[in-house]
């Protein structure tokens, strides 16, 4: 039953995104259509007309606990403000792609994705890191102590071989690995969520190697804290 209301919860977000992009995109006056947009354009269209609405359904469809994307759609303003910290994001986003070695930099709605393969994070079976990662995380860490008004909420993935007794406890030690070194290096603890999601959550399929090696895996999701949705809204950013 939880499965299934988050299930309808997760659709119901979806539709009422595409829903409001869609009227979005038919309101505008120009007929010219740029061959991109940038996430915070989009983010703009989203809010052009009641985004803040739309931004507090998926907020509540999607709450701050489901893995690092459900973090980033929960956090969702919309509007106006949801544009500027759109453009934010962007910029934050650049400086990560830039500097995260063997990282995958996404931005996703309001907010910043980061996936780091296990392996490059961790040997095998082990939540310490290694030496490279630590020369990550660091430079992950001086972006985030440089954009300050953010959350971030770290997510630990497995594949399916061996136990959940097994799998759960290691993926939560791997997520918190990486926020201690992201504390010693001077971002603030208050700011920072780690959980173990075990193999509960995968990406691909684990009767394969190449998709077991793509679920074990460090998500990071970077997305506005009150302060800076505050001062978006004020116009401020």
């Amino acid at each position: 039953m939880k499965t299934l209301k988050l299930s309808f919860s997760y659709l119901l977000a979806m539709l009422l995104l595409l829903g409001h992009f869609a009227q979005a995109q038919t309101s505008t006056v120009s007929t010219d259509k740029p061959k991109g947009m940038s996430k915070s354009l989009k983010g703009g269209l989203l809010g052009g007309l009641g985004g803040a609405v739309v931004g507090g359904a998926v907020g509540r469809a999607f709450g701050k606990s489901h893995t690092a994307q459900g973090a980033i759609l929960g956090a969702v303003v919309g509007g106006g403000a949801g544009a500027l910290i759109g453009r934010k994001m962007d910029k934050q986003a650049a400086e990560l792609r830039r500097d995260l070695e063997g990282a995958t930099v996404e931005r996703v709605g309001e907010g910043i994705k980061i996936t780091f393969a296990s392996g490059i994070l961790f040997a095998s079976n082990s939540s310490n890191l290694t030496s490279a990662a630590t020369g990550n995380i660091d430079e992950l860490a001086t972006t985030l102590q440089k954009y300050a008004d953010t959350n971030i909420v770290i997510d630990g993935h497995t594949d399916s071989s061996g136990s959940d007794a097994i799998n759960q406890p290691l993926s939560q030690r791997r997520a918190q690995a990486v926020a201690n070194e992201l504390t010693a290096k001077g971002v603030d603890n208050s700011r920072i969520t780690a959980t173990g999601y075990g193999s509960s959550q995968p990406v691909a399929s684990n009767a394969t190697e190449a998709g077991k090696a793509q679920n074990r895996r460090v998500e990071v999701a970077i997305f506005a804290n009150e302060k800076m949705q505050k001062a978006a809204k004020k116009g401020q950013l």
